[in-house]
């Protein structure tokens, strides 16, 4: 009769588990409540804005230096080059040497756009606007 009763608690227990296990792979990978957005598709764009840093964005902060100079040491001491295009601050990503040569001006800059970061393909001087 105890030999009965075990076999009949490890069946149960075995099953408990099996069935444990099949909730679980079921489940989504976040369980803590919080709802992924779906990744966002890089969208192809030409932005023309000025040259700034992503900490500093269109008001920099190092009164005494040049827009430039103060672009050039936020992006020494570990920040991004952005570009300000009206109110909107998108953080680059790539063309470093390009971007340092146009800090403090305005630039072209071709790129794909995934939120408020911008991986670009190519940057060049803005050119003047016809009067």
């Amino acid at each position: 009769m105890k030999t009965r009763r075990t076999v009949v608690n490890t069946i149960a227990l075995l099953t408990f588990s099996a069935m444990l296990m099949t909730a679980q792979m079921q489940m989504p990978a976040s369980t803590d409540g919080t709802k992924k957005k779906p990744e966002a598709s890089a969208v192809p764009k030409t932005l023309t804005g000025t040259v700034s840093d992503s900490m500093c964005g269109a008001r920099h902060m190092a009164k005494d230096k040049t827009a430039a100079e103060c672009t050039r040491t936020c992006v020494k001491q570990g920040t991004k080059y952005a570009l300000v295009v009206g109110k909107k601050v998108y953080t680059l990503e790539g063309h470093e040497a390009e971007l340092d040569k146009l800090a403090g001006t305005r630039a072209t800059v071709k790129g794909s756009v995934m939120g408020e970061m911008l991986m670009v393909e190519s940057v060049a001087a803005a050119r003047k606007a016809a009067r």
